[in-house]
C-alpha cells in the first residue's frame, strides 16, 4: 500500500513538473536546479519520507499513432516490429491488419484482416472499422500476439511505443525513444546520436536547426518526423521502499490545458513497468 501511495506520489510530482516546463521551456537561461524535466523518457527519481519515486515522462508525439497510421508512415511500425524480433511476414501481416482494423470499409489489404477472417475464428468477432479507443484493443488485431503486444523476459513489445493520443501523423525527435527513431526510413545510428545530443543542449545553445545538427541525409527521415511538442503525455511511476525490485507501477496519460490545469486522458494502478 506504501509503495502505491509512493507512486502516486511520482505521478503527481511528473504533473507539476509539467505545469513548470510549460511555463519555462523556452528560457534561455534557468539556474542550476530549477532546469525543467525532459519529455523523452529519461529517469528522475526522488525521495519521499522513507521511500523512493521514480518517474518517466514521455511525450506522445515520440511515439507511433495508431489512430494516424497510413499505408505510407506504416513501415515505421513494420520496422520496429521487426527490430523487436517479429518476422518480417508476420509484421506487415500486423501493419495491414491494424490499418483495415481502423478504416471503414470491409476491403482487406493484401496481408490484413477484415471481417471475413475475424469471423471465422473460433470465438467470431468483427473487425472494428473505427479508432482505436485504447491501446489494448491491439489485442483483437490479426496477427499481434501478447507476446508481440506487451513483449517478455526477452524485450519489450510494441505496447510501450504506440500511442492513441497523438494529434499528429509524425514523430517528434525531441521525445522519441531510440526503438522508435531506429524505425524511421533513413535513420542510422550516428544520426539517432546527434539527436540525442541535441535534446541536451540548452535553448540557448541550439543555434543549429536540427537538421543541420543531426546531418546525414536529413531529407530522408523528413517525412517522418517533427519537433513539434503537443500537450499530451505518459507519466509512468514506480514507489518503493528498501528494494526497487519490490515496487508497485502506475501510469497517467494528461492533456496540459492551461496553467495548473490538466485532463486525465488514461489511468491504470497497478500497471505493468516498462508497457
Amino acid at each position: 500500500m506504501e509503495n502505491r501511495f509512493l507512486a502516486e506520489a511520482g505521478i503527481q510530482r511528473g504533473i507539476t513538473e509539467l505545469f513548470y516546463r510549460h511555463a519555462n521551456r523556452n528560457q534561455q537561461v534557468l539556474l542550476d536546479g530549477f532546469e525543467v524535466f525532459q519529455c523523452d523518457g529519461r529517469p528522475y527519481t526522488a525521495k519521499l519520507a522513507d521511500g523512493h519515486y521514480r518517474i518517466t515522462i514521455t511525450e506522445e508525439s515520440g511515439k507511433i499513432n495508431l489512430n494516424t497510421l497510413t499505408d505510407n508512415n506504416g513501415i515505421i511500425l513494420k520496422n520496429l516490429l521487426v527490430n523487436n524480433g517479429v518476422a518480417e511476414d508476420t509484421a506487415v501481416i500486423i501493419v495491414d491488419s491494424i490499418l483495415d482494423w481502423k478504416d471503414k470499409d470491409n476491403l482487406h489489404r493484401l496481408h490484413g484482416a477484415e471481417d471475413e477472417y475475424y469471423q471465422s475464428l473460433p470465438r467470431p468477432y468483427k473487425a472494428k472499422n473505427a479508432a482505436f479507443d485504447s491501446i489494448e484493443e491491439l489485442v483483437f488485431v490479426r496477427g499481434i500476439s501478447r507476446t508481440i503486444l506487451q513483449g517478455s523476459a526477452d524485450g519489450k513489445g510494441m505496447l510501450p511505443f504506440c500511442t492513441i493520443h497523438s494529434t499528429t501523423d509524425k514523430i517528434n525527435l525531441l521525445s522519441a525513444p531510440p526503438e522508435v527513431l531506429k524505425a524511421i526510413p533513413g535513420m542510422t545510428d550516428d544520426m539517432i546520436q546527434r539527436i540525442m545530443e541535441y535534446r541536451d543542449l540548452s535553448p540557448a545553445a541550439r543555434v543549429q536547426h536540427i537538421a543541420a545538427w543531426v546531418g546525414g541525409d536529413f531529407s530522408a527521415i523528413a517525412p517522418y518526423v517533427t519537433t513539434v511538442e503537443s500537450n499530451v503525455y505518459s507519466i509512468d511511476a514506480i514507489g518503493y521502499k528498501g528494494s526497487e525490485k519490490r515496487n508497485y507501477a502506475v501510469r497517467a496519460i494528461v492533456a496540459v490545458e492551461g496553467a495548473q490545469k490538466y485532463r486525465m486522458l488514461y489511468f491504470k494502478s497497478p500497471a505493468a513497468v516498462g508497457s
